[in-house]
């Protein structure tokens, strides 16, 4: 009996390790093309195929065009944030290439909790 609920204890904690990990805040601060990071900041085109860890990232294949809209800043500067159609999400800049920069100039904010989540269809999916 004791073995069951140890095994049911381990998979429980796993579970949990699982959930913090996917929606853990990645940085404190990214830089946006405005306060409310809705500007576009620059087009980019996928110089390799990228395939996420988790829902949170964006999945492409190299050519595809991507909008960026912010890019994480001091503790994590790899990790951008754009979009490929209706996908959104993370991915890192270096299997990118920049085409066109659309803004002048770039402002650093607070991340949100909510930056960290999955979005799937209209309703936040909490792993």
């Amino acid at each position: 009996m004791s073995r069951i609920l140890d095994q049911r204890i381990l998979l429980l904690v796993v579970s949990f390790s699982a959930s913090l990990q996917s929606t853990k805040v990645l940085s404190e601060w990214k830089k946006c093309g405005d306060l409310e990071c809705e500007k576009a900041m620059s087009r980019v085109q996928a110089i390799t195929d990228y395939l996420g860890p988790d829902c949170r990232y964006l999945n492409f294949k190299t050519g595809e065009e991507i909008i960026v809209y912010s890019k994480l800043s001091r503790e994590n500067e790899n990790l951008w944030t754009g979009s490929k159609g209706k996908d959104f999400g993370y991915f890192p800049r270096d299997a990118v290439k920049v085409e066109e920069v659309l803004i002048g100039e770039e402002v650093e904010v607070l991340t949100k909790e909510t930056d960290f989540l999955c979005l799937n269809g209209d309703k936040y999916t909490f792993e």
